[in-house]
């Protein structure tokens, strides 16, 4: 495997299993994740939240079962932010892809295998173009993913973001009323998705930005000032982690643009 762009922070964030299990409930209070009991997958997460993304990758799928969904979270954090070339962030969300069906398919309760089949086919979706992937059906399997982590784990702050994103950029894209009739996109489903992830997780910086984006997507230009408030919001926040840490990064750039 090629070595995988650094963390650009290095030395920033620093867990062993024994700060990653106190901090738990903070760290995972977009994914809902329970903590792990096994001492190999603790270690895998630590990696992850120390920003060494392939070591964690690579730790996970070591493991396998628990750890499927640390090498799932590593591949995809990292091809969202840190791989340059296209083509291979399209593999590693398509990769994610097959393993979280794999994982669905053994643990059909377990709700993060739904949701990072659900993340990466989104991501892969949005490399290939919106339109491009409803066209091919992808944006219902999508949808259908998010639903049911949401109704597995309805905690699951993070899927509230995304199902949020997913009903914003089809409407964006196909507009109201094809968006409504073809896809089931809803703006009012949409907004109350963006409120609800940030009750559940007020501290996330991610659904900040999400929520920005989507407030300007579903109701245009007169919601750019919200949208600016909410980029400064999260461009304000102490991350916890590495992932945290890059998605600050995303609110500074959203602002300078």
């Amino acid at each position: 495997m090629a070595r995988w762009t650094p963390f650009p922070h290095p030395g920033e964030f620093s867990f062993d299993a024994t700060t990653v299990r106190k901090n738990w409930a903070r760290l995972h209070a977009g994914d809902a994740e329970p903590c792990p009991t096994q001492a190999p997958v603790l270690d895998a997460w630590a990696l992850f939240h120390s920003g060494d993304f392939q070591k964690a990758h690579e730790a996970g799928l070591k493991v396998g079962g628990a750890g499927i969904t640390v090498a799932n979270k590593a591949a995809c954090i990292y091809a969202t932010y840190l791989e340059k070339k296209e083509r291979t962030r399209l593999d590693l969300f398509m990769e994610v892809v097959q393993r979280a069906e794999s994982q669905a398919a053994e643990d059909p309760k377990n709700p993060n295998a739904w949701y990072w089949q659900a993340y990466a086919l989104g991501r892969y979706s949005q490399g290939i173009s919106v339109a491009k992937a409803l066209a091919q059906g992808l944006g219902s399997r999508v949808k259908e993913s998010l639903e049911r982590t949401i109704q597995i784990q309805p905690r699951h702050a993070d899927a509230h973001v995304a199902l949020a994103a997913f009903h914003a950029e089809v409407i964006d894209k196909v507009g109201s009323l094809i968006g409504g009739m073809t896809y089931g996109a809803k703006k009012d489903i949409g907004l109350r998705l963006f409120q609800e992830a940030l009750k559940l997780n007020p501290g996330s910086a991610i659904a900040m930005v999400e929520h920005a984006k989507g407030l300007v997507m579903l109701e245009g230009d007169k919601r750019m000032k919200d949208a600016n408030r909410l980029y400064e919001q999260a461009a304000a926040f102490k991350p916890a982690d590495a992932t945290e840490r890059l998605d600050v990064d995303l609110a500074k750039a959203l602002l300078r643009d």
